[in-house]
């Protein structure tokens, strides 16, 4: 029985919180098929949305940080 490197059936997303981690794994994801991010971005998608940075990012311009500054 051998193993077969190449890339997965199933899509496959490694969570990690460490910045060099995920740019190690990243690395690494054209050979494998496997896709690193962190755990704390899928957090919000599934939380927020898909769109959820886009919409934190319309209401930081529109008064957000001040709100948070103050």
């Amino acid at each position: 029985m051998g193993l077969t490197v190449g890339a997965p059936e199933q899509s496959v997303k490694i969570l990690t919180s460490c910045p060099s981690c995920l740019q190690g794994l990243a690395r690494y994801g054209d050979d494998t098929g496997i896709e690193a991010d962190y755990i704390v971005v899928e957090m919000a998608k599934h939380l927020m949305g898909e769109n959820w940075m886009q919409d934190y990012i319309e209401k930081a311009n529109n008064g957000g940080i001040e709100k948070v500054l103050l």
